[in-house]
């Protein structure tokens, strides 16, 4: 797996390391071994051997030979005296070496190992531990879904493990049903279903704020878009009502802002399709809209408003945004006769048109002929998870934009439970332990 093929490169770095920061006086060296390669929940041993060992990380074993009896016990004794993890040579390692070692495990594995002892358990506050997170390259997006049989708890999918984790939010004031409308980085922006309060939240850590108050006040349906500041610290949220009515809210300021007026040439009022979350790309945000079709977009770094009229495609329904290195994807179901397929298209920029790039294989499809199919697609950062529903069946299935591969997704249960959940909305969000609100 790539996660442990990635975990064994780092930790077998370690002992280059250990040459720096431990005692010279020692001849050992260390070497991390992945004990089953099957699970990644197993966790990892960790063995010791001498500098004059031939042991060597990746080697290929020659075929066993038979042997006496006694000579295996004495092999078996002298494996387990070396074998055993001297408790001193732990303690010697240096903070920072092992905060390294840490801030590169699998996020699942991380939380696992704050059982272990105090002080891994408190390194989510630890600022150094913080900068070491930030260092690790992005992970593979994760899927925060809420289902309608449990609105009040999220359900998180993980594409790399292909795992379902399920995760509680902070205690709410009684009565408040909150649902995902975006993301950012590791952040997840939450609206009450009454549309009046935003709240923003790390899923990992549980960290969680309400914004304030919005000066505007809307009650109908927004949509939202929300983006990182080019320096990675703080965000900035924006909402857009179907009147043209918009605000912005800096997470630096802590306050929410109106910049301006829609421009006279963006056609009012605006119909917005809030199946589809807006996209970001190069600091312009892009929000999905009917009559006419199209795009009205936000460019967060001089504040112009821009519209953009693309018919949809023939024969197709349920659209929804989605963005792969910096090109703007459509999502969507294409229906003809009887037939039933997710299509995917790219938006041409010199035609304004959308051409097919691939769509669901027909072993897929198959399935869905004859029914009525509807499709809500969760995520739009290159890796998208489709909801695909009918009065007959629940199928989940992710979508890899950049190497196009379909894969389906185990059915999402609640612990200790035996009925499939129905996804009801959620966005993709990047695990990030150091994301802060």
């Amino acid at each position: 797996m790539e996660s442990l093929a990635m975990l064994r490169q780092l930790l077998g770095q370690l002992e280059e390391l250990w040459d720096v920061y431990g005692s010279s006086a020692s001849n050992e060296r260390w070497y991390f071994l992945d004990v089953d390669n099957s699970s990644a929940d197993e966790g990892y041993s960790i063995v010791r051997a001498t500098k004059s060992s031939s042991l060597k990380m990746g080697e290929m074993k020659s075929p066993p030979c038979k042997r006496y009896r006694k000579e295996r016990n004495r092999d078996l004794l002298a494996s387990d005296a070396t074998g055993v993890m001297e408790e001193k040579m732990w303690k010697e390692l240096p903070e920072d070496l092992i905060e390294r070692v840490i801030a590169r495990l699998p996020i699942a594995a991380f939380f696992r190992f704050r059982s272990v002892c105090r002080r891994w358990n408190s390194l989510l506050n630890s600022r150094s531990f913080s900068q070491q997170c930030a260092e690790v390259p992005p992970q593979c997006p994760w899927f925060y879904t809420i289902t309608h049989e449990n609105v009040n708890n999220g359900a998180v999918y993980d594409p790399s493990l292909k795992k379902w984790y399920h995760l509680s939010l902070p205690s709410l004031p009684p009565k408040i049903i909150i649902l995902p409308v975006t993301s950012a980085g590791g952040l997840v922006c939450f609206l009450d279903i009454g549309h009046r309060n935003f709240y923003v939240c790390n899923p990992l850590t549980r960290y969680f704020q309400e914004l304030p108050s919005r000066s505007v006040r809307v009650w109908s349906r927004v949509a939202v878009g929300m983006i990182l500041n080019p320096n990675g610290v703080g965000y900035l949220l924006l909402w857009l009502g179907c009147a043209g009515d918009y605000e912005v809210y800096d997470s630096i300021e802590n306050a929410w802002t109106r910049p301006g007026h829609m421009p006279f040439h963006i056609k009012l009022p605006l119909a917005l399709n809030f199946r589809s979350q807006a996209i970001t790309i190069d600091g312009v945000m892009y929000f999905m809209r009917t009559n006419p079709d199209g795009l009205v977009s936000y460019n967060t770094m001089n504040g112009t408003w821009q519209q953009l009229s693309i018919p949809s495609p023939l024969h197709s329904m349920d659209h929804t945004l989605a963005e792969c290195k910096g090109r703007i994807m459509l999502v969507g179901l294409l229906t003809k006769n009887a037939a039933t397929c997710v299509c995917i298209w790219e938006l041409q920029k010199m035609t304004l048109l959308w051409k097919e790039v691939d769509r669901m294989p027909n072993m897929m499809c198959l399935e869905f002929y004859g029914k009525q199919v509807r499709m809500t697609c969760l995520g739009n950062k290159g890796l998208v998870l489709l909801s695909l529903r009918s009065r007959q069946l629940n199928r989940l299935v992710i979508y890899d934009m950049s190497n196009k591969l379909w894969h389906r997704v185990p059915s999402c249960v609640l612990p200790r439970g035996r009925k499939r959940q129905w996804i009801a909305c959620g966005t993709s969000f990047q695990p990030c332990l150091n994301a802060s609100v």
